[in-house]
């Protein structure tokens, strides 16, 4: 009896998989426009004004999924980083470094809705609260990987030094996570948990959601779109791309 077997492996080669990420781009893209208007209509066309904070609190909408994912797609460039220092992948080096400008604009937009948000509740654009303040370091964190990979020449190095500095940073996730808990903060604890029943209202729930999951497929997409980039740069020299060029052309 025969057994399939799927070689998972083949994808590793940058040249293999600047074709795959070509067909994937579109969807992912098109699913995140149609998300992305979905959740907005929700958010700020369906949902109810909340009791306390009226309409002012439709910033969440964009908040929390921009909160959500400037951690999330860290610890997905962390984990890209640690398996190119491990096995010394080229394409995971890539990897890393399309998720750095998705995720550092996701970290800035978390903060600039979050002041939009502090001002009507707090008085005040800006406070030193432990959430506001290890979200600015993960910004710095994204920024200096920014900074660290336009320092060096060669890109194979570049790589090694920024995994470092990715898989060092790491830990600041669940001190952004956790700090509502740890300590007596301003920031309101979470807005969903998987242990309790959703306080908000269902559509408000459903609001999240579906912008949550349009950042998620704009953050493939656009990860996926500057990854082909990025394998144009380091690999023009190759001899699978002179022929794919030929192809084309």
């Amino acid at each position: 009896m025969k057994t399939l077997k799927i070689r998972w492996y083949k994808y590793a080669s940058p040249a293999t998989f600047y074709e795959l990420a070509g067909r994937m781009v579109p969807w992912f893209a098109w699913a995140a426009l149609l998300l992305g208007v979905a959740g907005v209509w929700v958010g700020f066309f369906v949902a109810p004004s909340d009791a306390t904070q009226g309409e002012g609190y439709r910033i969440i909408f964009l908040h929390v999924p921009a909160s959500w994912m400037s951690m999330f797609l860290y610890v997905v460039m962390a984990g890209w980083a640690a398996v190119g220092l491990a096995f010394n992948a080229r394409l995971s080096g890539m990897m890393s470094a399309a998720l750095v400008p998705t995720g550092a604009m996701f970290t800035a937009l978390a903060l600039v809705t979050g002041s939009l948000w502090g001002k009507p509740m707090w008085g005040t654009w800006w406070v030193w609260d432990a959430r506001l303040t290890s979200e600015l370091i993960l910004l710095f964190l994204y920024l200096g990987q920014i900074a660290l990979r336009a320092a060096i020449d060669d890109p194979r190095r570049a790589d090694k030094a920024c995994g470092v500095l990715a898989v060092v940073g790491v830990v600041n996730i669940p001190v952004i996570y956790f700090s509502v808990q740890w300590w007596n903060t301003l920031h309101q604890g979470a807005s969903i948990s998987f242990t309790h029943a959703p306080s908000m209202a269902i559509t408000m729930l459903v609001g999240i959601l579906l912008m949550t999951l349009a950042a998620w497929m704009y953050s493939i997409s656009t990860t996926l779109a500057r990854l082909r980039v990025i394998i144009l740069e380091r690999e023009h020299d190759t001899a699978w791309l002179g022929n794919l060029m030929e192809h084309s052309s």
